[in-house]
C-alpha cells in the first residue's frame, strides 16, 4: 500500500495516492508511519494543502503518532509551495525537536 502511494505521490498524482491510502483503512490496514509520510509528501508535490493538513493532524490524533521529523519536513515543504510562509515558520519553531537542514 504504502509503495503505491509514494509511487503516485512521486509521480504527482496526488488524488489518486489518497485514493489508495483511502482503499487501504476500507480493508482494515492501519496506516504506520511511514504510510502517513508517503501520504504527506503525495499532498506537498500535488499542492493538496487542506488534504495535507488534515492527514497530519488525523496522524497525530486518530492514530496516536507523533510526528517524526520528515513528517515536519513534509509539511514545511506543503505549506512553502502554498506560499504559507508564515504558518511553515510557526510549525517549525514548534517542533519539539532541533530542526534539521532538511526542514530549513
Amino acid at each position: 500500500w504504502t509503495t503505491m502511494i509514494a509511487a503516485y505521490g512521486q509521480n504527482g498524482d496526488g488524488r489518486e495516492a489518497l485514493e489508495i491510502f483511502r482503499q487501504m483503512g476500507l480493508e482494515g490496514v492501519k496506516p504506520d508511519k511511514t504510510a502517513f509520510l508517503s501520504v504527506l509528501n503525495a499532498c506537498s508535490h500535488a499542492g493538496l494543502l487542506d488534504e495535507g493538513w488534515h492527514h497530519f493532524v488525523s496522524m497525530i490524533q486518530d492514530h496516536g503518532f507523533p510526528p517524526m521529523v520528515g513528517h515536519y519536513a513534509c509539511m514545511v515543504d506543503l505549506l512553502g509551495r502554498a506560499g504559507k510562509l508564515d504558518l511553515a515558520g510557526d510549525l517549525i519553531n514548534s517542533i519539539p525537536v532541533q530542526p534539521d537542514a532538511v526542514i530549513w
